[in-house]
């Protein structure tokens, strides 16, 4: 027997102005969240996102052909209820972030980890006035208050939508900086990718490519990559 599977029901996918939002309409009729909220968005950019996703909709509907679509709900159904706890608990990253976790040894990764990392920690010091330290090994060590008061204020003025998105850019990565990082155009999203997999990369030089591992990476990447794009259609 076949999965069940929702089936199109529209001809047109569309957008329209709603006061200071856009609503995405399937025939001239706005669509709702799961949680019955309307799907308005905040920019035009975005909305045509999710109209061209309905729009490629074959009979059968695939939720999963529809990234945009899912984040946009989420934001709505459950970024948007409880946006400053959202808030608060991506600014904890920024007192255990990836960059500032140093590996002992090899000399040759330690080298790379500083290379790659610390212009970013300073980046993020001459951005926001918040000092972050590297630390060598796996222990905790609780970063500058001062600082992470300062990374929490930016997180804190994301907007739902931009973070939804942000959410996804801090949690695969890892990184509060990195997450920063993109949103401010100070890496790319495909450089903020790879600067989070550098202990991968160089695990996969020595010893070779684990297909298994690499296909999840892929996989990761790819909703790193959506996030980015989300995050800038939400602010356009």
């Amino acid at each position: 027997m076949s999965e069940w599977a929702p089936k199109r029901f529209w001809k047109e996918a569309d957008v329209r102005p709603e006061g200071e939002s856009w609503t995405v309409t399937l025939d001239g009729r706005g669509i709702k969240t799961p949680a019955k909220a309307a799907l308005a968005v905040p920019t035009e950019a975005l909305a045509r996102a999710i109209a061209e996703e309905w729009q490629a909709q074959d009979e059968k509907i695939d939720p999963g052909t529809m990234p945009f679509t899912r984040m946009a709900n989420s934001a709505l159904d459950k970024v948007l209820p409880q946006r400053a706890a959202v808030a608060e608990m991506l600014a904890a990253y920024g007192d255990s972030d990836l960059l500032c976790y140093r590996a002992e040894a090899p000399d040759e990764l330690v080298a790379r980890q500083a290379a790659h990392w610390d212009p970013l920690l300073v980046w993020t010091h001459e951005m926001f006035g918040a000092r972050l330290a590297p630390r060598v090994g796996v222990m905790h060590a609780a970063q500058d208050a001062a600082a992470l008061d300062r990374l929490a204020r930016e997180v804190h003025a994301q907007p739902p939508f931009a973070l939804a998105a942000f959410h996804d850019l801090v949690a695969i990565s890892g990184s509060l900086v990195l997450a920063l990082a993109v949103i401010h155009g100070a890496r790319s999203p495909a450089e903020a990718w790879d600067l989070s997999r550098l202990d991968e990369s160089w695990q996969e030089e020595q010893w070779g490519v684990d297909e298994e591992a690499a296909e999840v990476a892929g996989l990761k990447r790819a909703e790193f990559l959506h996030a980015a794009h989300f995050h800038a259609l939400s602010t356009a």
